[in-house]
């Protein structure tokens, strides 16, 4: 059983790797977590986690210039249904559009846009950085088992998702008005908060999206 991160220029790579391997470690699995920027790697893999770091454009772009990277990724979520996770920009990525310093198109795959932040509290600064306390949307889910409203979690970031389907979001924080935590469908799920960052809680939800069988 293999976990791939994709490796595409814009990632944290080896801080979630190394979160990955001791969720692994820990619960006692026998995943192997790989590190690939290689399409065929990719389309074997049985999870695949896509981190992303900087701007919505830019990693889109990164992405893009993979060979087969996409193509890999909409093989293996879309027509084999296997786990996939997104990671802060990682999770971005799947909406249909940004607009970060320009409009570019997502994969589409989750409804909505990442647009700026905006707090009503002209004091909270951008980017929202730090801990953050989590909001349950109504609906259990799997990767969601042992974490509780309350909990907190890292944030780095200045755009967030906005979701055309609220049926789509599980987790969202308050920071001048509510902020897209987690999103999920189908056999996906993604984090706008760092798991690699957030310590027992982003240990416990990584473990649980080892161990999840959509």
């Amino acid at each position: 059983m293999t976990v791939a991160i994709i490796d595409y220029g814009s990632g944290n790579l080896r801080s979630a790797a190394k979160a990955l391997d001791r969720a692994v470690r820990e619960a006692g699995l026998t995943q192997t977590i790989l590190v690939t920027n290689d399409a065929d790697q990719v389309r074997k893999a049985d999870r695949v986690v896509l981190p992303g770091v900087g701007a919505f454009g830019d990693c889109k772009r990164g992405l893009s210039a993979v060979p087969g990277m996409i193509e890999a990724l909409t093989e293996v979520v879309h027509h084999h249904h296997r786990p996939f996770l997104g990671i802060c920009v990682g999770m971005q990525l799947m909406a249909e559009r940004g607009v970060e310093h320009g409009t570019f198109e997502g994969l589409g795959w989750i409804p909505g846009e990442v647009s700026a932040l905006t707090p009503s509290d002209p004091t909270l600064k951008i980017p929202h950085m730090g801990w953050n306390e989590l909001v349950f949307e109504p609906g259990a889910h799997a990767v969601l088992d042992g974490i509780s409203p309350g909990d907190h979690a890292y944030f780095v970031h200045s755009y967030h998702m906005q979701c055309a389907d609220p049926a789509h979001r599980l987790v969202t924080v308050d920071y001048g008005g509510p902020v897209t935590a987690m999103i999920a469908r189908d056999t996906m799920v993604g984090t706008q908060f760092h798991p690699e960052k957030s310590q027992a809680v982003g240990l416990k939800l990584l473990t649980n999206f080892l161990r999840w069988t959509p």
